[in-house]
């Protein structure tokens, strides 16, 4: 029998004095990622996603459309195999100021889209590359690089 968990997070933006900005987090290892984490009971995927983002970030957040679902499978000690869904929506900024939950995150920044871009492709996880680079399509704006 395997055991299935689904998080949720989101790439952030925001549009300030007419530029765009995405938000990146450096996670506990030091990796660059985005906010997110594990479905409470009663929850939806998208209100998963929404808190996580306010919990990590301080950033109250709307969703746009979801970005994509990364499924994987990892091994835990004590429930063995575990089939996970990672469910990453493109979120756009509400309010709120940045003020990282330092229990779960290192620090959370603003970047102009191509230096968000290349932070994720230089320091970010691999299988995240396709998520922010979806998320900047989706947003209008071509990767380079």
């Amino acid at each position: 029998m395997s055991f299935k968990e689904i998080s949720a997070g989101g790439v952030v933006y925001r549009i300030e004095n007419n530029r765009m900005q995405i938000q990146l987090i450096t996670d506990r290892y030091g990796k660059i990622s985005f906010p997110k984490g594990k479905r409470e009971a009663g929850e939806t995927v998208e209100q998963t996603a929404l808190r996580e983002i306010q919990e990590e970030t301080g950033i109250v957040g709307k969703i746009d459309e979801l970005i994509d679902i990364i499924p994987y499978t990892y091994h835990h000690p004590s429930l063995g195999s575990v089939d996970k869904e990672v469910h990453y929506y493109l979120v756009k900024w509400q309010s709120g100021v940045l003020r990282p939950q330092l229990e779960e995150i290192r620090s959370v920044s603003w970047y102009e889209p191509q230096e968000a871009w290349r932070k994720q492709c230089n320091a970010g996880y691999d299988n995240n590359d396709f998520i922010l680079e979806k998320a900047l399509r989706l947003l209008g704006i071509e990767p380079q690089g």
